[in-house]
């Protein structure tokens, strides 16, 4: 484990690589955590752990403990996801075996592995270590909203699950591959896996959400780019609690747009239509400008994953000249335009 300067304070990081868990997934669905970290950090994921039944399948070497543990795997990480978010019995008698073999644990799911009996006594009386990506492990502080030396890009959606993650970790991409200054900040488990840390955000108290994003991204480098990943909607009545927190608390320069074009309304809610983009983008603008003034939307991102390439290439041009803006999809085609957007 390495620790790395937040401020005045240090965060733990999750060793790598991985080992990915996969459990008894009933459908690919249940692993899209273990799939993204997959995707996005292969050069971290050593192999994939599936028990007999597992009907998931990420793309990675089937490896069984013993293999893993002797390949040089650090960290188990439970990459599937259950309706409850619990750890059932049929999983546990892996994730003691990974404690014994020498690897660290480490889960997104909403029941800590501290809460499993015996099991943190077992790891530390072995030296290994435990992170419940979920939770945080500290307390922070109420946003205070003081300038902070830097530069913050902040994705932000027009719903749920349109794709911020995966524009942010593009951005970040595409500016570590021109020299630039950049990191990926994670406010969610599976971004948290990607990045090695982070913070859930929508796991901390909500007066204390803009203060754990301004710790996330502290005073840095006049050039230095943080990339922080967006949650949430502030159009969506069940989680724009939390797209406001991190709209204060990222005080961000830039913001991006994110949009899935075929949903007819909001996520889980039918009787919510979803909001025209240049709407989101002016609301969003508007609460960001209440912590900075400067802030500016810098271009969309949209999902056109449901979209032949002919098709795809029609939407974004349409959406550019009705906005006025860049728009891409950043990961089918690259982030390459909206990094230009920032002059």
């Amino acid at each position: 484990m390495t620790n790395e300067n937040r401020g005045d304070k240090k965060t733990v990081k999750i060793a790598n690589p991985y080992l990915m868990f996969l459990g008894d997934a009933p459908d690919q669905l249940a692993a899209k955590m273990a799939n993204g970290v997959a995707k996005w950090r292969p050069d971290w994921c050593i192999g994939q752990f599936r028990l007999a039944n597992c009907k998931a399948d990420i793309g990675l070497a089937d490896m069984s403990l013993e293999e893993a543990a002797a390949a040089g795997a650090r960290t188990l990480v439970v990459g599937v996801v259950n309706q409850g978010g619990f750890l059932p019995d049929s999983w546990i008698s892996s994730l003691e075996k990974a404690l014994d073999l020498g690897m660290d644990v480490a889960s997104g799911l909403h029941m800590r592995l501290t809460d499993l009996p015996g099991f943190a006594a077992k790891a530390k009386r072995l030296g290994r270590n435990l992170y419940d990506a979920r939770h945080p492990t500290r307390d922070f502080a109420v946003g205070k909203g003081k300038f902070r030396t830097g530069k913050r890009l902040l994705t932000v959606g027009t719903d749920v699950s349109v794709g911020k993650m995966f524009t942010s970790l593009s951005i970040e991409a595409e500016m570590k591959a021109r020299g630039m200054k950049a990191d990926f900040r994670a406010t969610g488990q599976t971004g948290i896996f990607i990045a090695g840390d982070g913070v859930s955000v929508d796991a901390v108290v909500a007066d204390f959400i803009s203060g754990a994003t301004e710790w996330l991204s502290p005073d840095n480098d006049a050039d230095h780019w943080d990339i922080i990943e967006g949650q949430g909607s502030l159009f969506h009545a069940s989680y724009a609690g939390v797209s406001l927190g991190l709209l204060h608390g990222s005080q961000p320069d830039a913001i991006v747009l994110c949009h899935e074009p075929t949903r007819p309304h909001m996520r889980g809610t039918p009787h919510m239509p979803m909001p025209g983009l240049q709407r989101c983008i002016d609301a969003n603008i508007a609460a960001a400008r209440l912590i900075n003034v400067d802030t500016r939307c810098i271009g969309v991102s949209l999902n056109t994953s449901a979209f032949s390439q002919s098709e795809a290439e029609r939407l974004l041009q349409e959406t550019e000249e009705a906005l006025g803006l860049p728009c891409v999809d950043a990961f089918r085609q690259g982030a390459g335009r909206l990094v230009d957007a920032l002059g």
